[in-house]
């Protein structure tokens, strides 16, 4: 079934879904959620593509978040179920056994927001504007960001993007801790392509490994976490090595 909000496309081992909407926009609408559950599903099954690269590129947005205007017309149990596809979204792309970058190449809003913090590694480029601007609007997201958020940034820079509702640009962001490294506007998609190819070219059982053991740090205790690595090492470095 083709995509009608993305486009989908495999290049040296790198899977990379494209955000593409047909307007200055991507919104997290019902159907461009179902259809990046459908593309993650798609690219987590594909033996070609080792890692994986999310990005509106190259447009103006990254995602604007949920749709308003399909928002509007919630009841209190569409609003419950929107929230829990996208959390289930989000849940997929973070337990996800491929590196996911985030790619973020301008307007990230809201619920953008919060897709961005599902990725692994974050990029942006130089004219980003990211925000959590539902206050001023008089909503949350739905989405976790408000439980997310604090463990990127830590609470004190979580409460000030929640409550005041402010943009911020690259820099700040980067200094947030919000985005990983910030790149001008034209080696921007130049730097993300090798990046991800660098990933790309490693292991597949190595690169899954760390992406689960950094992930259960979070929530995991010292001793039991030494445990977790411990068990995994021992079955990974026991394989016969092959760089696929």
């Amino acid at each position: 079934m083709p995509y009608k909000k993305l486009r989908i496309e495999i290049e040296n081992r790198v899977g990379y879904i494209l955000l593409a909407s047909g307007s200055r926009f991507n919104k997290l609408s019902i159907t461009t959620i179902r259809e990046l559950k459908r593309a993650f599903s798609q690219l987590e099954e594909e033996p070609s593509a080792h890692a994986l690269v999310l990005s509106g590129y190259p447009g103006e947005s990254f995602a604007v978040g949920a749709d308003i205007g399909q928002m509007v017309h919630f009841s209190p149990g569409d609003a419950f179920h929107f929230a829990e596809l996208g959390q289930s979204m989000f849940n997929q792309i973070e337990s996800c056994s491929k590196p996911v970058i985030g790619a973020l190449n301008g307007i990230t809003m809201g619920g953008g927001c919060d897709l961005a913090m599902s990725c692994d590694i974050r990029f942006a480029a130089e004219g980003l504007r990211i925000g959590h601007t539902g206050a001023k609007l008089g909503i949350i997201t739905g989405f976790c960001g408000t439980h997310k958020l604090p463990r990127i940034v830590g609470k004190n820079y979580a409460r000030e993007i929640f409550m005041t509702s402010d943009i911020y640009g690259a820099v700040e962001a980067l200094q947030m801790g919000l985005v990983d490294r910030v790149y001008g506007e034209n080696e921007f998609w130049p730097k993300v392509t090798s990046f991800a190819e660098r990933i790309a070219s490693h292991p597949r059982t190595a690169l899954s490994a760390s992406k689960r053991l950094v992930n259960a740090a979070e929530d995991t205790d010292l001793r039991s976490g030494c445990q977790l690595e411990r068990e995994t090492a021992t079955h990974i470095n026991s394989l016969p090595f092959s760089p696929s």
